[in-house]
């Protein structure tokens, strides 16, 4: 019995096609070729302005190469560069010894590495951050999935005396509408490890476009969302030991941030934090404590 044929990349289906399509159409798929990376992340539109053609070309092209339409076809593309290691988390466990201690040693091999990592981050980074962000007229922070967390400790921290200026991606409604809303002036905070989120590059990607001030929260200067930023802020996410990578150095990172921001700040940001404690006694959102 014959073997199943592995299925064409899309990105050999569209050099094979080349030859056959319509001039025009043969500019685009060139452009997608030598730009794959970018087709997976930008929009048609934005992709059709870098290239100087029609949107509508990249639909056409999409279903000449059999595909129902561009989305189709950028899901492909996006499959084809998906790392072939489908386990990013269970990839990181390791053969333990189990005995009547290990777990307390491995929660004092991971206390350890945690510790050591914190001692690694640049304070002279952070710091220099949280002078832009003292700076930017608006904030945005981006921080998906896992990152999540971080992201909404870093907005909740700032807003506490930067209200009027501090946005989450996402989260009053879909990211991309937020994306469209970066303007220079402003600081964008983008929180991401490996394997990274499309949503986090979509992000950093968006605040370059208009000159906003990027400022990247990863694990390494070869993140895709560290291109082009204007500060790197490295924390360590896979030395930890652990199935999940850590997010201890990005919190630490996050908060170091708030700190420094509001020292900037002096006493105007000083009688904004006034102001929203005593508009949070006022609503009694803490439990009182008895005498």
């Amino acid at each position: 019995m014959s073997q199943p044929q592995p299925k064409s990349s899309p990105l050999n289906e569209l050099c094979s096609a080349l030859p056959s399509l319509p001039t025009r159409l043969r500019e685009v798929a060139r452009f997608v070729a030598a730009n794959d990376y970018d087709a997976t992340t930008r929009s048609m539109r934005d992709l059709a302005a870098v290239a100087g053609a029609d949107p509508a070309s990249f639909t056409r092209l999409a279903k000449a190469l059999g595909y129902s339409g561009w989305d189709e076809l950028r899901g492909a593309l996006t499959e084809a560069r998906r790392p072939a290691q489908t386990a990013p988390f269970s990839g990181r466990t390791k053969a333990r010894r189990y005995g009547p201690n290990s777990d307390v040693t491995l929660v004092a091999d991971k206390l350890e590495a945690e510790a050591a990592g914190l001692a690694r981050i640049s304070s002279s980074e952070v710091a220099a951050a949280a002078k832009t962000l003292r700076k930017a007229q608006r904030i945005w922070i981006a921080g998906f999935r896992s990152c999540r967390s971080v992201a909404e400790l870093l907005n909740y921290q700032l807003r506490l005396f930067r209200p009027e200026a501090v946005q989450l991606v996402g989260g009053s409604g879909p990211e991309d509408l937020d994306l469209g809303a970066f303007r220079a002036g402003d600081a964008v905070v983008v929180v991401g490890f490996a394997p990274y989120s499309t949503a986090s590059v979509l992000s950093a990607r968006a605040a370059r476009r208009p000159g906003a001030a990027l400022i990247a929260i990863t694990d390494t200067i070869a993140a895709p969302m560290a291109e082009g930023a204007d500060h790197l802020l490295l924390f360590e996410a896979a030395a930890s030991p652990g199935f999940f990578p850590s997010l201890t150095g990005a919190i630490a990172i996050a908060q170091s941030l708030a700190a420094v921001t509001f020292t900037l700040g002096g006493t105007g940001a000083k009688q904004r934090l006034e102001e929203t404690e005593a508009r949070l006694a006022a609503m009694s959102q803490y439990v009182a404590e008895k005498g």
